[in-house]
């Protein structure tokens, strides 16, 4: 499973990144998981709004901070 937050480095989005691997850690699961702060990397994902959140190359959260239960829940599939 490949996971990457997407932000600049704000509070949210360090926020995110824990909670993601609280979550990651929680279900027990072999995830590469990636912080990108690139803003035009970000961009490419045509994300206007941080934090974000994608698995598999698939967009799940823009704009805010889903809770360790959310993000386990997203994970799940």
């Amino acid at each position: 499973m490949k996971i990457k937050v997407l932000g600049p480095g704000c509070a949210n989005c360090k926020r995110l990144e824990a909670n993601v691997f609280e979550a990651a850690a929680q279900l027990n699961l072999n995830a590469d998981i990636q912080k990108v702060e690139d803003i035009k990397e970000i961009m490419s994902y045509g994300i206007m709004s941080t934090p974000a959140l994608i698995v598999n190359g698939e967009i799940k959260v823009i704009g805010r901070v889903p809770n360790v239960s959310e993000i386990k829940n997203i994970l799940k599939g």
